[in-house]
Formats: structure tokens, sequence, C-alpha cells
């Protein structure tokens, strides 16, 4: 997946939004404020850091090591570092798209889950 169907895959989000905040190489996805994703623009190799279950993420990086990798610059339990444009189909990443979004809408305080639906 290129960073631009990446990008656009996040934005289609029910209330996601972009945002540089903090420098011009990092796009940051959030939904009501809570970060989703993050995409490294600099990097030669495109790749984006999502939020995941814990259990989940150990899983993810022992069955895709060369694609899959603790969040960099993150709090590596809950973030893995993932290639955008490696061996992994463009379904599996959204559906980590999907479940990093999910991940951070169910922390979100109750009133701003119910305006999600």
């Amino acid at each position: 997946m290129n960073l631009e169907c990446f990008h656009e895959y996040c934005l289609q989000k029910k209330f996601a939004e972009e945002c540089f905040p903090f420098d011009e190489d990092h796009l940051v996805f959030k939904v009501l404020g809570k970060m989703f994703a993050i995409a490294d623009l600099s990097s030669e190799t495109a790749t984006a850091n999502l939020k995941c279950d814990p259990a989940y993420a150990l899983e993810l990086r022992q069955e895709y090591p060369e694609d899959i990798y603790p969040g960099w610059h993150m709090n590596k339990k809950h973030w893995n570092s993932v290639r955008l444009e490696g061996n992994l189909p463009d379904a599996m990443i959204c559906k980590l798209i999907d479940h990093s979004y999910e991940r951070v809408v169910a922390g979100l305080p109750r009133n701003q889950q119910s305006l999600l639906g």
C-alpha cells in the first residue's frame, strides 16, 4: 500500500482528521483528538505506526517479522510499526488500520463513543 492509499483510507474513518503536531515528516491521524495512526513521510520505505492489542501485536511481529515490528518512538507494548510497501497485502494493512482505530475509539469516554455510533 502506498502512502496515498494509506492516507485516503485513514481519512475515511468517521471523525478522522490529519495533522502534523511533531514535525513536517510525521503525519498523524486522530479520531476525536486521539492518535490512531502516524505515517513517517521521511523514510525511504513507507511506514506507519498503528495501535494494537498487546497480545495481537506480539503475534503479528512473530508472523510478519520483516514488515511488522515494535512501534518506533512509541510504547512498544501497544504500538507496531508497519511497512506499508512491504510484503503485507493491502487488505491486511486496512485490517490493521481498522484495529488501531477501534482500539482508540474503545478508550474514548462513552459520550464521545456515542458520537461515532
